[in-house]
């Protein structure tokens, strides 16, 4: 009997289906098989499956406006977790599906080679697993195909690279993939790939022959794996468009048995738009030909061809790269002398030489490369003295030339603001005081600096020192004077050894320091005693309201409404010293509507933002964060919450957003925050367009010109630059974005949102400065760990704007956030967005700026797109200039190598000088005198970095 009224459900499903009007009945399908994909995940869905909302206006989803059948499914950066459904492959009229950045898991479904329609597929960044399904290579109309960042393993199908002939753009780096490249010459190719990125796997085998079919690629990402044979001498010589080249780290060789590059470096002369080449570590041998200063002479920036067997001479050649910025052959058997003329590029930034054979004297000529900022000579056999010309480098941050046999004094007003290695050497005379006298230390002193065998003087007053003194520094054998003041030390000194001919003047300004010297506070050891006993009932006392703190707790978990306005020690709220009364829940929802549709102003991947009025009047932002689970088990999605909740408890900066309250029950977190009336710094660049004949928005009519560009930047480098180097813990934001840069009622430049935000105790720094301080980042209620990887953690942040280290399976670090800021500030001046150029052009703003840096007319074109529209006073060519500088700033933040990025601190000095330097008297002055607008200041950053 069940079976039969089954099967009359079935006939009357069928009859109805039958007479429905065709669109409806296919858009329901469609309908159904969202919400089968929604049963098999959790995250950012709240809104599917609402009767109050139609299915197209579903969070990511995107429909045909004539028939509602669902074209695109957009769920970039959603939180989601799960497995992919293979009922999605039931969209039949489906033309995008982005599920990157997530936390999916499980297989990629087969059943995704049946959608016929499907252009685009983006699963990188997931938890993806197994094998890339053949079944890839029946999506005939795909275009853009990315996979990077998951933990796939196996072949790489053929079929993906012999049907998919209109893939423009190919994406599994960071996979654990075997086998080889399967391009086949009996395939039908890949006429129109781009870019090909298969870096990061274990791929063999040699380059195929059939790449070269493939004239239009541009980028060529192949380094990191385990690929052999010869470097192919004719490959590359069929793509003119091509920009990057990486084979780095692989098993390569050259012709001949390993001892002829010619050939290689002479296919590479028809690629006239190379910008950057690294075929570093790679096994490769012979000399470096000649012909190498023709490869790509008007645009080659970055030559890597470091840790090979690479021997001869250096040839003089290079210096025909005029456009080189960074040339690293360290790790060679490279000899004879350093030949000046690989010093007359003008934009030569960095200079890796080390550990070669490489004799004769360092170059007269060095100091007239003005933008150098790092020299590594180290491990050679240089001679000779040190030229004075070295202390023409204004820029100079890294001089490392330990292990050679140089002679004579170091030079008067020698400069390095990092690292100055000259050790191991035949150096005589006195240490200059330029660089006796360095300035902003940090942290502790270490140990060993008393064990410096012939310290007479030490002097690091008027620093940021903190800890106690080394008691190797009383011992010290030489130590005739010592200067500590104006620093944060503490603890007792001693006046006995090296200690005992100093006076008070040696350590004033530490307020923390006592001991017997003359003149110093006499320490208080009854104090100390009294403190012990104090910290013994303090402890006593909070172990017991802690104890009665969690009893009460469990009393009152399903019924509690915890508000308050200010975060404790545990992530918790103090609700003392309120400058705000208490807000209820009750009181949130009167304040939005209900957290009403109307009153929603934005939303991201861990929660809504709502537009709310208290109260009192006061007009506020209410962000609402996203619970996953249910019961018992309900926690804040990726644990952004209690993240949040830290980073604001801890930091206090005019340029960061401030929490005014916050409110925590078991099913409802929200954090309140101040109302920015001017929104977003992405509403300022890109301006929605007004409706089909409507008007345009209120602010559509406001432009970014220069005056307010140099201070929104200003802003948001001086906020990051806090969190990087000045704030109780290293905060490294990991999202940095326009959308996420507020502006409040005067325009100033507030960065909000940490929800991915990383904490780093400052005591790490000393071990390693992007070392992230993992037991911070466990914020999940539940004892059990997240079932996240370490690839869903580092790859956190927004397409477009993640810095390429992190696929490599780096750690979110400082350096990630300097690349942020430099994509988000050369996005300020052109106008484009960075996810915009890829899409359009097939490379990233970094080399879409970079490129328009080398041709005069390009850049000011680029800098038309922001500067057409300036109100400013300045004359174009003034404005120009700076729009330069800047443009070469965020080109520097944005260095695919991040040791070579400048810091936050760097960034807002530069950002500085701009604004008060020598281009605002050019605006004053004859515009004919170009000579006005050098700044005798001038030593930016920027310049040398594009």
């Amino acid at each position: 009997m069940p079976r039969f009224l089954a099967i009359l459900t079935a006939i009357a499903v069928v009859a109805i289906s039958g007479h429905a009007p065709p669109a409806a009945s296919t858009a329901a399908a469609d309908r159904a098989v969202l919400l089968s994909f929604s049963s098999g995940v959790h995250g950012n869905l709240s809104d599917w499956g609402s009767p109050a909302a139609a299915m197209c206006n579903w969070t990511g989803v995107r429909c045909d406006n004539r028939s509602g059948r669902v074209t695109g499914l957009l769920l970039s950066n959603s939180n989601l977790a799960g497995v992919i459904s293979p009922a999605i492959a039931n969209l039949s009229m489906l033309e995008k599906l982005y599920l990157d950045g997530n936390h999916l898991a499980g297989g990629v479904p087969p059943e995704l080679g049946g959608m016929s329609r499907l252009r685009e597929l983006s699963l990188h960044y997931n938890l993806l697993g197994g094998q890339i399904p053949e079944a890839l290579g029946r999506l005939t109309s795909v275009t853009y195909l990315t996979l990077d960042g998951n933990g796939l393993a196996g072949d790489i199908p053929e079929a993906v690279f012999c049907n998919c002939s209109g893939l423009t753009f190919i994406g599994m780096s960071g996979n654990s993939l075997t086998g080889g490249i399967p391009l086949r010459p009996r395939c039908r190719g890949l006429p129109a790939l781009r870019q090909l990125s298969l870096f990061g796997n274990a791929l063999s085998g040699v380059i195929p022959p059939a790449l070269s079919n493939c004239t239009a690629l541009r980028w060529l990402f192949l380094q990191d794996n385990s690929l052999s044979g010869e470097l192919p001498p004719e490959t590359f010589g069929n793509m003119p468009s091509l920009v990057f080249l990486y084979l780095s780290h692989n098993h390569f060789s050259s012709g001949d048995g390993n001892t002829n590059l010619e050939p290689f470096f002479s296919s590479l002369v028809n690629c006239t738009g190379l910008l950057e080449l690294g075929v570093a570590s790679a096994g490769v041998g012979g000399e470096i030909p000649a012909i190498i200063g023709n490869v790509s002479s008007a645009n080659l920036s970055s030559l890597f061809l470091s840790g090979n067997e690479i021997a001869g001479k250096i040839p003089p050649a290079i210096g025909n790269l005029l456009n080189l910025t960074e040339l690293c052959l360290f790790g060679n058997m490279l000899e004879g002398p350093i030949p000046p003329e690989i010093l007359r590029p003008p934009r030569l930034a960095l200079l890796d030489l080390s550990n070669n054979r490489i004799v004769g004297e360092i170059p007269r000529s060095v100091g007239e490369s003005r933008r150098l900022e790092t020299i590594n000579l180290s491990q050679n056999k240089l001679k000779g003295t040190l030229p004075e010309s070295l202390s023409n480098l204004t820029q100079l941050d890294h001089l490392v030339l330990h292990h050679n046999m140089l002679s004579g004094t170091i030079p008067p007003g020698l400069n390095c603001s990092l690292i100055l290695d000259l050790s191991y050497n035949k150096l005589t005379g006195q240490i200059p005081s330029e660089i006796a006298v360095l300035g902003n230390f940090h942290g502790s002193l270490p140990t060993s600096i008393g064990k410096l065998p012939n310290l007479h003087v030490l002097d690091v007053s008027s620093n940021g020192l903190i800890g106690v003194l080394p008691p190797s520094l009383q011992a010290s054998p030489a130590l005739r004077y010592a200067n500590f003041s104006y620093n944060k030390f503490s603890g007792e000194v001693s006046s006995e050894g090296a200690f005992a001919n100093l006076t008070d003047d040696s350590f004033v300004g530490n307020p923390g320091l006592c001991g017997p010297i003359a003149g110093m506070a006499r320490c208080d050891r009854r104090r100390h005693v009294h403190r012990r006993v104090l910290l013994i009932v303090v402890v006593a006392v909070a172990v017991v309201a802690g104890v009665s703190a969690m009893a009460l707790t469990w009393l009152k978990k399903m019924t509690t409404t915890s508000v308050s306005p200010h975060l404790s020690s545990g992530g918790a709220m103090d609700e003392r010293n309120s400058e705000h009364p208490r807000i209820s829940h009750r009181e949130l929802v009167d304040a939005t509507g209900g957290f009403s549709e109307a009153n929603l102003i934005g939303e991201g991947g861990y929660g809504h933002v709502y537009r709310g009025v208290l109260h009192d009047g006061t007009v506020v932002a209410v962000k609402v964060l996203h619970m996953e689970g249910a019961g018992d088990d309900v926690v804040v999605a990726g644990g952004s919450f209690e993240r949040e909740c830290r980073v604001l408890r801890s930091i206090r900066h005019r340029n960061l957003i401030r929490v005014i309250t916050a409110c925590s029950t078991p099913e409802f977190k929200a954090v309140v925050l101040p109302f920015m009336a001017n929104g977003s710094l992405d509403g300022l660049i890109h301006p929605p367009p007004p409706p089909p004949g409507g008007k345009p928005a209120a602010n559509a009519d406001r432009r970014l010109d220069l005056e307010l560009l140099l201070s929104i930047a200003g802003n948001v480098a001086d906020g990051m630059a806090y969190l990087h180097h000045h704030a109780p813990f290293r905060v490294v934001h990991c999202d940095l974005k326009p959308s996420n840069v507020l502006l409040d009622d005067d325009m100033t430049a507030i960065v909000s949102d940490f929800g991915i935000s990383k904490l780093v105790a400052q005591q790490e720094d000393a071990k390693d400065p992007d070392a992230i301080d993992d037991d911070d980042d466990d914020d999940d209620a539940s004892p059990t760990p997240h079932p996240r990887s370490s690839i869903t953690r580092l790859l956190q942040g927004s397409v477009g704007y993640i810095a390429p280290e992190y696929g490599l399976g780096r750690n979110p670090s400082t350096q990630g956030d300097v690349y942020n800021f430099g994509v988000l500030l050369m996005e300020m001046i052109t106008g484009k967005r960075p996810t915009e150029v890829i899409a359009e052009e097939g490379h990233s703003l970094h080399e879409w700026v970079k490129r328009r840096l080398s041709s005069d007319d390009d850049v000011v074109a680029a800098v038309d797109l922001s500067s057409s529209t300036a109100t400013s006073v300045m004359t174009p060519r003034h404005e120009t200039h700076v729009m330069v500088e800047l443009l070469e700033l965020g080109v520097a933040c944005s260095r695919i190598v991040p040791a070579m990025r400048p810091t936050m601190d760097d960034v807002a000095q530069e950002i500085a000088r701009l604004k008060d330097g020598a281009w605002r008297k050019c605006c004053c002055e004859d515009d004919n005198d170009h000579s006005i607008c050098s700044d005798p200041r001038d030593n930016s950053l920027s310049k040398g970095n594009a």
